[in-house]
C-alpha cells in the first residue's frame, strides 16, 4: 500500500491557507506538546501527524516541546519513549526538542508581572473552600477573601512562596479574572502552586511549579507558534489562553483551534485508564501489543505507513465520533500485503509422513519472497520425508467445498508437490497424530501428467528441519465496542486477546528482522518480538488476512 497523495482540506488547512493569502502569517509554526507521564498512544499518534504533517505540506516548522509542569508524574525514561515515537512516524522537530521548564524563569516573570497589575493573588484557602467558592454551571462564584489583597503585598507572598517558606497545599497563585463568567477556567483559576518535587530537566531549582493553562499559551508565544493546535477538551480554556497572552506584556499572539479527539472501538485512548492496565498487570507493560500506545502496535508490527495513513483517512472535523478498529487494521492489512514478504507456519500441527520419499532424503525447494514482487527474491524450503501441517487442514471425510487434505485425495503442498492421504494413525482418544501419504514427484511446479485436477493448495513445513516456535495470537483488548462508557472498563477485556500457540515455522524466520511484519501464509500478519532467542523465535500477530469480527458483529 503506498500512502495516498490526496491531501483532504479541514477546517484547519482553510485557516491556515487564509492566514497565509492575507499575509497574516508568511510561514506557519506548529508544536506537538505531549506531558511526559507515560507513553504516547494512538490519539497522540493522530496529533502528531497532523502538527507535524501540515508544517510539512506548508514548508513550515514544527516544535517537539515537553510539557513538563507536573514533576511527580513525570521521568527522563517518557521523555526518551516520545522521542523515539516521534522518530518511528516518519517526523523530525525543528531544533532540538524543548521543554516548557526552559521557560520557567520567564514564567515566573510573567507571573510577577500579572501581580503587579493586580491580575493575580496568592489564595491561602484550601481546596475544598476554593471548590465551594467556585460555584457551579448554574450559579456564579464568590470571591476569595485574600482576592483584593495589594500587588505589593501579594509580590512579597509570592517570593515567600518562590523561597520555599510555605508548605504543599497551603497557598496558590490564582489569576484574578471574573468569578461570575459562565466559564468555570475564568473563574479565578490557579496558576502556580508549591510543589517540593525533583524535576528531570532542572533539578530542584524550584519548588514552585506552573500550571498547564497558564505554562502553554506563553511558551506557544516565546516560541513564535502560528496555530496551537489541540483537542476539543480544551475549547473553553481557549478563552483563558486568549486572556493570558493579551495581559501580558508578549509581541507574538498565538491562536489556539480545536479538533476532535481520537475515539477508537474496542480500546481505551484515556492515559488515566492506560496506566491502570499497566499497574494491575492486565497488561504486560506500555509495550504490550494489545495497547494502543506507539510502541504497542510498533511491537505488533504495524508500520508507520499504515498509521499515518489511518489518520489520514479518519481525518480532521470538530465532530466527536468513534472510529472502527476495521479502519485501522485495513490500514495495515493494505501495507502489509503489498510489502511484507511470505513464509509458512504451522500453528498446530498435525505429522505427515511421506511414504514413497526417501527415508533421509532432502530436497531444498525454491520460494519467491513475494508473489507479486520479484525484487524480494526467493528463500529455501526444505522438504523431507516427515512434514507438518495444519490440524484443520485435514478431514477423514468431507464434502466437495473443503479443499484441503481429505483421506483417499489429494491436495498440493504449497511450493512443493502434489500428496494423496492413503491412512491416518490416532491416539487412544480417538484424535488424528500422523497421516500417511504419498506424493507425485512428476508434480513440482506443475500439474499431474494424466490431467487430475487438485484444488486444494495447503501450507507446511520440515518436521526435522523446521524450527519450534512460540505464536501469539493477538486480538481486540477488549469485547465490546465501548469499555470506556462501562462502569468497571477492565471487567470487558476480552479473554482471548492473547491465546499462545507452540508451532513450527520454516528455517528461513530464524533470520526473521524484529518487528517486521511477515505473512504466513494462509494465517495472517506476523512480527518476530523482542523476547525471541536465537533457537526458540517468538512471533506476535499483526493482524488476521481478514476481518473475523466483521462476522461475529453480522
Amino acid at each position: 500500500m503506498a500512502e495516498t497523495d490526496i491531501r483532504p482540506t479541514n477546517f484547519i488547512r482553510q485557516i491556515i491557507d487564509k492566514d497565509l493569502d492575507s499575509g497574516l502569517h508568511s510561514q506557519i509554526y506548529t508544536r506537538f506538546p505531549p506531558e511526559p507521564n507515560g507513553f504516547l498512544h494512538l490519539g497522540h499518534a493522530k496529533s502528531i501527524c497532523l502538527n507535524f504533517g501540515l508544517a510539512q505540506d506548508y514548508q513550515g516548522k514544527c516544535n517537539l516541546r515537553f510539557d513538563d509542569t507536573n514533576p511527580e508524574k513525570e521521568n527522563i525514561d517518557y521523555v526518551n519513549a516520545i522521542k523515539d515515537d516521534v522518530h518511528w512516524l516518519g517526523f523530525a522537530w525543528e531544533g532540538k526538542e524543548r521543554y516548557s521548564s526552559d521557560y520557567f524563569d520567564q514564567l515566573h516573570g510573567y507571573a510577577v508581572e500579572l501581580i503587579e497589575k493586580g491580575l493575580a493573588y496568592v489564595d491561602f484557602s484550601t481546596q475544598e473552600e476554593m471548590r465551594e467558592m467556585r460555584g457551579t454551571l448554574t450559579s456564579p462564584g464568590k470571591e476569595s477573601p485574600y482576592r483584593n489583597t495589594s500587588p505589593e503585598e501579594n509580590n512579597a507572598i509570592f517570593e515567600k512562596m518562590t523561597q520555599g517558606e510555605y508548605k504543599e497545599g497551603e497557598c496558590v497563585l490564582r489569576a484574578k479574572i471574573d468569578m461570575t463568567s459562565p466559564f468555570m477556567c475564568m473563574r479565578d483559576p490557579v496558576i502556580y502552586r508549591v510543589k517540593f518535587a525533583h524535576h528531570h530537566q532542572t533539578g530542584d531549582k524550584w519548588c514552585v511549579y506552573p500550571m498547564y493553562d497558564f505554562t502553554h499559551c506563553i511558551s506557544d508565544a516565546l516560541e513564535g507558534i502560528t496555530h496551537s493546535l489541540c483537542t476539543l477538551e480544551f475549547q473553553d480554556n481557549r478563552r483563558l489562553y486568549d486572556w493570558v497572552i493579551d495581559n501580558i506584556s508578549i509581541d507574538c499572539t498565538p491562536r489556539q483551534y480545536e479538533f476532535s479527539r481520537l475515539n477508537l472501538e474496542y480500546t481505551v485512548l484515556s492515559k488515566r485508564k492506560l496506566i491502570q492496565l499497566v499497574e494491575e498487570n492486565h497488561v504486560d507493560g506500555w509495550d504490550d501489543p494489545r495497547m494502543p500506545t506507539i510502541a504497542g502496535i510498533r511491537r505488533r508490527g504495524y508500520t508507520p505507513a499504515s498509521v499515518r495513513e489511518f489518520c489520514k483517512r479518519i481525518g480532521v472535523t470538530k465532530m466527536d465520533n468513534i472510529i472502527e478498529m476495521s479502519m485501522l487494521e485495513a490500514c495495515i492489512r493494505d501495507d502489509l500485503n503489498e510489502n511484507a514478504s511470505r513464509a509458512m507456519a504451522v500453528l498446530e500441527p498435525v505429522k505427515v509422513v511421506i511414504e514413497n520419499f526417501p527415508e533421509d532424503g532432502l530436497e531444498m525447494l525454491t520460494a519467491a519472497n513475494h508473489p507479486n514482487d520479484e525484487s524480494k527474491g526467493t528463500r529455501e524450503l526444505p522438504f523431507t520425508k516427515e512434514v507438518f501441517i495444519e490440524a484443520e487442514d485435514f478431514k477423514e471425510e468431507a464434502n466437495k467445498k473443503f479443499k484441503r487434505l481429505v483421506l483417499g485425495k489429494e491436495v498440493r503442498l504449497r511450493n512443493a508437490y502434489v500428496i494423496k492421504a492413503e491412512r491416518v494413525e490416532k491416539d487412544e482418544a480417538g484424535n488424528v497424530t500422523t497421516i500417511y501419504c504419498t506424493y507425485d514427484s512428476e508434480t513440482l511446479g506443475k500439474d499431474p501428467a494424466d490431467g487430475r485436477k487438485v484444488k486444494g493448495v495447503i501450507h507446511w513445513v520440515s518436521a526435522t528441519k523446521g524450527v519450534e516456535a512460540e505464536i501469539r495470537l493477538y486480538d481486540r483488548l477488549f469485547n465490546v465496542p465501548n469499555p470506556a462508557a462501562e462502569d468497571d472498563f477492565a471487567a470487558a477485556i476480552n479473554p482471548e486477546s492473547l491465546v499462545i500457540k507452540h508451532g513450527v515455522v520454516e528455517p528461513s524466520l530464524l533470520e526473521a528482522e524484529e518487528g517486521k511484519a511477515i505473512q504466513f501464509e494462509r494465517t495472517g500478519y506476523f512480527c518476530k518480538d523482542r523476547t525471541s532467542t536465537e533457537t526458540r523465535p517468538v512471533f506476535n500477530r499483526t493482524v488476521g488476512l481478514r476481518d473475523t469480527w466483521a462476522k461475529i458483529a453480522g
